[in-house]
Order: structure tokens, then C-alpha cells, then sequence
């Protein structure tokens, strides 16, 4: 009776670890197929990710297609791997700043002068002084 007093879903249990690794290889195996979907330019779909796990001869439970190919139905997944590690969409040029007024739509050009004036000159001082890291 010793197994049934054993706690089996405890953090450190191999059960835990088992069903995390199936879990991982579960999800990994749906990613990449919807990335060879993707790439092969086909609509993801429950369909189509059960296909390839079939063709592929991948142990996937059988929730994640269905999961993966609803997550993605309204997804640009280019735009996704484009975009990975930046906050979000750009916002748009005449867009306000978050808590601020709006900016000009039109910039004054002759303050565009005066900036590119000063920074050629501090870019040429820079150059005169000779003082380079490889020199």
C-alpha cells in the first residue's frame, strides 16, 4: 500500500518530469511543424499539423494541433518571427506619445539644417582630434 500514500504530483516527483518533458516535445513538435507550415506557405490548420505528425511519426497528444491552429488562425506568423524581442507594433509616426500632446505633422526645415549642421560637425571634430582607438 506504500505506492498509494506516495504523492506522485510533488515537484520533484519523475512523474512531474515525464509529463513536462511530453508536454515540451508535445509543443515544440506543433511549432515547428507550423513553421514548416508556414514556410511551405499552407494555411495552418488542425488538419494539416496532424499530417505532418502522422508523416513525421511523432507521439504528440492529441489536444495541441487543434490548440496551436486556433491560436494561429488570425495570426501573421512572418509579422511574428519579424517582430520577436521588440515591444509590440511601431506606433505611427504622427502618433501621440503615451501622456503627451500631439506632435507637429510638419517639421520646421530649417531646424533639420541646424541639427544636421551639428552633427556633421561634432562627427568632424571627432575626426580631427586623431586620438582613434586603432590610430
Amino acid at each position: 500500500m506504500a505506492f498509494f500514500t506516495q504523492d506522485t504530483t510533488a515537484p520533484g516527483s519523475p512523474h512531474v518530469a515525464l509529463a513536462r518533458t511530453i508536454a515540451s516535445v508535445s509543443e515544440l513538435t506543433c511549432i515547428y511543424l507550423a513553421l514548416i507550415l508556414h514556410d511551405a506557405e499552407v494555411t495552418v490548420t488542425e488538419d494539416e499539423i496532424n499530417a505532418l505528425i502522422k508523416a513525421a511519426g511523432v507521439n504528440v497528444e492529441p489536444f495541441w494541433p487543434g490548440l496551436f491552429a486556433k491560436a494561429l488562425v488570425n495570426v501573421n506568423i512572418g509579422s511574428l518571427i519579424c517582430n520577436v524581442g521588440t515591444d509590440g507594433p511601431a506606433p505611427a509616426a504622427d502618433a501621440a506619445p503615451p501622456g503627451g500632446p500631439a506632435r507637429p505633422t510638419t517639421a520646421a526645415p530649417a531646424e533639420e539644417k541646424k541639427v544636421e549642421a551639428k552633427k556633421e560637425e561634432s562627427e568632424e571634430s571627432d575626426d580631427d582630434m586623431g586620438s582613434g582607438l586603432f590610430d
